[in-house]
């Protein structure tokens, strides 16, 4: 066997159509375009959603994406920020209170970002799982 000698397996390959040319071929005269309207005129093509001057679907649906609806809502903390805080059980309220989230925030989720030395109590606060740990190891809880 050659290289110039390989061929594709018997009917793996088809012979292009030829429109348009005569009743004979079966798709002769207006070669599979039909009759009359944009798309069987030379050049009469539309853009890919477009529906005749409706308002396309695209348009129609509202725009959401992966944008979460509840981000406002969430604050980030870091773990810096928890150990310059006094006391030793830390609420959402509580932070709040010291300015770290907005008032506006409806949860808070706290993510390592520093260190913590000190034994806090996170109670209704998210954490991430490197918080988790670093809170546990400086003699903490998380509820």
């Amino acid at each position: 066997m050659r290289l110039n000698s390989i061929k594709p397996g018997v009917g793996a390959k088809h012979s292009k159509r030829r429109v348009g040319r005569g009743i004979g071929s079966g798709i002769g005269k207006t070669a599979g375009r039909g009759h009359k309207g944009q798309k069987s005129r030379t050049g009469g093509f539309h853009k890919v959603g477009f529906e005749g001057g409706q308002m396309p679907l695209q348009r129609r649906l509202p725009k959401r994406g992966f944008v979460s609806l509840t981000r406002k809502s969430v604050a980030e903390v870091r773990l810096s920020a928890l150990s310059k805080l006094s006391g030793d059980t830390i609420d959402i309220l509580i932070l709040k209170q010291a300015g770290v989230i907005p008032g506006f925030a409806l949860t808070a989720k706290v993510i390592l970002s520093g260190t913590i030395e000190r034994a806090v109590k996170l109670q209704g606060i998210a954490v991430t799982k490197g918080v988790k740990a670093a809170i546990e190891a400086a003699g903490g809880s998380v509820e």
